[in-house]
């Protein structure tokens, strides 16, 4: 069991947050002193996975950037009071290796997903979707399903119940409580933003998932939607017919920091908290 990789989807636009996002990627938007993508990386670190690799597209240097020593900025604070501010991402950059990708066009989260595959290669991995910021006190998302994938060997959603009026954001899982204990379901069917009153159930995928390698020739497959997108719910849906998907219901607290609202919570979360 080596499970050492961990995709980040990191290509989108941020419409939602123009102008800000117009020069700044919105993964480098950041919750109080840190940005999102930071926060991923640092879950990911957390679960032992030290592979990091970065699908980006045009505009998006801030990242590499971001994940690379500034050696003009250490020089000035090294011996001063402030030092110590750069400490936490000087870590993240010792503990990591970061590999990166350029997605030409953006043509859904699937596609992202298959831009990857020459960083992943014929290996299981993890993606985190840093838009999606998880706060766990005592272990964090990704670490809590690498225990779900080592006891049952194949892809794993992380899902949430969601508000009946919100379900047409996200796609949404169909399936039976595999076990109480760890809230495990065996996913039976899902489906992409489901008008109201469509869905069977209102439990949601959140973006973290962890997929078996054999989803790259699903998605090579996979026709695209009506919005010319490849969908990875399509791709996962393939996988569920075989019972190789597994929806895990996850500790913890999760920000969609996609959407104003969801970074304004965040924000005021993590200051009323120190965190």
């Amino acid at each position: 069991f080596m499970l050492n990789k961990c995709l980040f989807p990191a290509a989108g636009h941020g419409t939602r947050f123009l102008p800000a996002t117009k020069a700044v990627p919105k993964e480098m938007l950041p919750i109080l002193r840190k940005p999102l993508l930071q926060y991923g990386v640092e879950e990911a670190l957390a679960a032992n996975i030290n592979n990091i690799s970065i699908v980006t597209g045009r505009g998006k240097r801030a990242i590499e950037d971001h994940f690379d020593n500034a050696f003009e900025l250490e020089s000035q604070l090294i011996g001063t009071s402030k030092e110590y501010l750069l400490t936490e991402i000087k870590e993240v950059i010792e503990k990591a290796t970061f590999t990166y990708v350029r997605q030409p066009s953006m043509l859904g989260l699937g596609h992202a997903i298959l831009t990857g595959e020459s960083l992943i290669g014929n290996e299981p991995f993890a993606v985190v979707l840093a838009d999606d910021l998880c706060y766990s006190p005592d272990k964090g998302v990704l670490a809590q399903m690498l225990e779900v994938y080592k006891k049952y060997k194949c892809s794993i959603v992380a899902i949430e119940e969601v508000p009946e009026d919100q379900v047409d954001k996200y796609g949404i899982i169909t399936g039976k409580l595999l076990d109480e204990s760890d809230d495990t379901f065996l996913v039976t069917n899902m489906i992409e933003k489901p008008n109201i009153g469509e869905a069977n159930s209102n439990l949601a995928v959140i973006g973290r998932y962890i997929l078996t390698p054999d989803i790259f020739n699903i998605l090579k497959n996979t026709k695209p939607d009506k919005n010319n997108e490849i969908q990875i719910t399509e791709a996962l849906n393939e996988q569920a017919k075989k019972g190789n998907v597994i929806g895990y219901k996850f500790k913890g607290i999760r920000f969609d920091c996609g959407d104003v609202d969801g970074f304004v919570s965040a924000t005021n979360y993590f200051a009323k908290n120190n965190l």
